[in-house]
């Protein structure tokens, strides 16, 4: 099934059920009111959401309305717990060749991760407010999963029996903030502003055979300013799957109902894929040219990020962002 949620004034928004084509939905009301409750009983209400999901499919929900993703909040619009590894080893390789730097041994087995601000999520189609661009805008394309309950010291085995829902992500990046707080040896936290997410998320089965053992293996496209710069492959080139990283979290934690754990910059060896984030393609053009040329993002550049599935229907709807000024009129 598919879960949105819709903006109505309030912070954690209203749960709607979204049709697989993503032309309709329909509240949720009597089942929940926010996904939230759904992860803290999802053995008893996903079933009855699996219910009207499949009356609405079928035409027989009975208060159907359009869909309209700019109405949307994030599918969980405040979490618990927003946690973005780095999965895709090939990104961590670049940024280091770039700098004439080696990956360490110990990135290949355990992965990279950081804890981002998860009180204050952007909806899909929702402005990036940045204080100025010379903090170095950029976009990165992922795909995140929510979770269930999962108990410290869970095998990645068990861990991946956690995901409740998958969804794209676009987590915004400061670049020029980066480089001085990282310095500091206490990680992120002013270069990464909120995060967005996509119109929907969705369980598993709407995966098919593309879900496999904790990777999607479909392409995910990144449109910048309306011209396609990324067609990279999210599935083979994933180092650590989804339940490596949760598996990850919870070495000394639990992991609760309504945690969001991201998969990093979704990357590939062939470079002809292009890139989900623009500090890579700095990266590649200062290991060819020995200098980086594309500029970071502007206020009104625009940014798209979707994920289509097998027979070209659009799985998840898509982020679509302006860049915006704080200052502006």
């Amino acid at each position: 099934m598919k879960l949105a949620t819709y903006k109505d004034g309030s912070r954690d928004g209203q749960l709607v059920v979204v049709s697989r084509d993503l032309s309709t939905a329909h509240y949720a009301t009597g089942i929940a009111d926010r996904l939230q409750q759904v992860l803290d009983d999802w053995n008893f209400l996903s079933p009855q959401l699996q219910d009207l999901y499949d009356q609405l499919n079928a035409g027989r929900g009975r208060h159907p309305f359009p869909f309209d993703p700019a109405q949307c909040m994030a599918p969980l619009p405040r979490a618990y717990q927003w946690a973005d590894g780095s999965a895709y080893i090939n990104h961590v390789e670049l940024v280091r060749k770039a700098r004439n730097a080696e990956v360490p041994e110990s990135f290949y087995i355990d992965p990279l991760m950081y804890q981002g601000g998860s009180d204050d999520f952007l909806g899909p189609c929702d402005d990036v407010v940045v204080p100025s661009e010379a903090m170095g805008i950029d976009f990165e394309a992922e795909i995140a999963v929510i979770t269930g309950d999962v108990k410290m010291g869970a095998s990645p085995e068990q861990a991946l029996d956690g995901v409740r829902l998958v969804m794209l992500a676009n987590d915004v990046s400061l670049r020029n903030l980066i480089p001085a707080e990282l310095a500091k040896g206490f990680g992120f936290f002013q270069s990464k502003p909120a995060t967005a997410f996509s119109p929907v998320a969705v369980t598993l089965d709407e995966l098919g055979d593309a879900w496999d053992k904790g990777r999607v293996n479909l392409t995910l496209t990144s449109t910048w300013n309306g011209r396609r710069v990324g067609m990279c492959d999210a599935g083979p080139e994933m180092t650590f799957h989804f339940g490596q990283l949760i598996a990850h979290i919870c070495k000394t934690r639990n992991v609760r109902a309504g945690s969001i754990v991201g998969s990093g910059t979704v990357s590939n060896k062939d470079w002809s894929k292009g890139y989900s984030c623009i500090a890579e393609k700095r990266c590649i053009e200062t290991i060819q040219d020995g200098q980086p040329k594309t500029e970071f993002m502007k206020f009104g550049d625009t940014i798209r990020i979707e994920m289509k599935n097998k027979a070209g229907q659009s799985l998840f709807g898509a982020i679509e962002q302006a860049i915006a000024d704080p200052n502006a009129a």
